[in-house]
């Protein structure tokens, strides 16, 4: 059993299409989409070092310099471990991944600067490195959390067996997945099972699995029962493809990436909504595309 102190908000506000890859808000905007959030009861913020093309957490951390008070409210997640080629890494001649001891400490250290902070609530390995050496993992880990840099730690997109070969040294306390109505993988290839007997809550990137745009590509039948269920339970096609991933006994948390705070007030609106067993398979067959065995 792992036993973890981390406690997150009912939702988790995503990052990534917020800075220079998508919205490129301003700090003035920073602040005030901080607040908003802060106001509706969420207080959790998911970074990664590379988002904006290693942008992103700098432009965020400027919103404390105008009002320093408002990191003590937040609960900042941000990770680590992908190396990719961009404008503000020069040396990075190729997309890879990146574990070793001096890779992380480096990155926690630009990441706390970047983000005006002198800790992290939580860092997650965003990625599994083929060549980790999960002793190496677990020391490091180890001194971040002994100088008070890092609270908890976790990992991003892993395997289970990966997961159990870094917990068995050091004990993780998230693991980010994706997982939506689109992508079933962690349902069936154990992911969510582990997570469960570990009393971990699941956090799910992509958890509307592209939104529209994929519900556009879908099946017709999968098409035909989500408009269905939308007017059964008068709520819209996000609040569904959430309500689907939290009937989940697993607790699933969502990341919402949305700069739209009318669809994390929809979000809210649903967070105790239980759907109908049956409608949550019905969902789950028309998205396989196939009849329970």
């Amino acid at each position: 059993m792992n036993n973890s102190s981390l406690k997150f908000s009912p939702f988790i506000i995503g990052t990534m299409r917020l800075g220079a890859w998508g919205e490129k808000y301003t700090s003035s905007k920073w602040q005030s989409f901080i607040e908003e959030c802060l106001s509706m009861g969420l207080n959790d913020f998911d970074h990664a070092d590379i988002y904006g093309g290693y942008t992103t957490e700098s432009d965020f951390g400027q919103a404390f310099l105008n009002k320093p008070s408002l990191r003590a409210e937040l609960q900042i997640t941000t990770k680590c471990g992908i190396k990719m080629p961009a404008e503000h890494r020069p040396n990075n001649r190729i997309k890879s991944y990146d574990s070793s001891p001096n890779y992380i400490i480096a990155s926690v250290e630009e990441s706390l600067k970047n983000l005006q902070t002198d800790y992290l609530d939580l860092l997650l390995l965003h990625r599994p490195d083929f060549l980790m050496h999960p002793e190496s993992i677990a020391a490091t880990f180890e001194s971040l959390k002994k100088a008070g840099k890092v609270l908890h730690f976790g990992i991003s997109n892993f395997s289970t067996s990966q997961f159990e070969m870094l917990n068995s040294f050091f004990p993780l306390e998230s693991h980010q997945i994706e997982a939506s109505i689109f992508h079933l993988q962690p349902f069936e290839d154990g992911q969510i099972d582990q997570l469960f007997t570990k009393h971990i809550q699941p956090t799910a990137w992509s958890p509307l699995g592209g939104g529209l745009n994929t519900l556009e590509q879908s099946p017709e039948k999968l098409i035909l029962v989500i408009n269905n269920l939308c007017k059964k339970y008068d709520i819209n096609t996000g609040q569904l493809l959430l309500a689907w991933l939290l009937k989940h006994p697993a607790r699933i948390i969502p990341v919402l990436g949305t700069s739209k705070t009318s669809r994390i007030k929809d979000a809210m609106a649903i967070q105790n909504l239980s759907i109908d067993s049956e409608d949550w398979y019905a969902l789950y067959s028309a998205s396989k595309g196939t009849p329970l065995p």
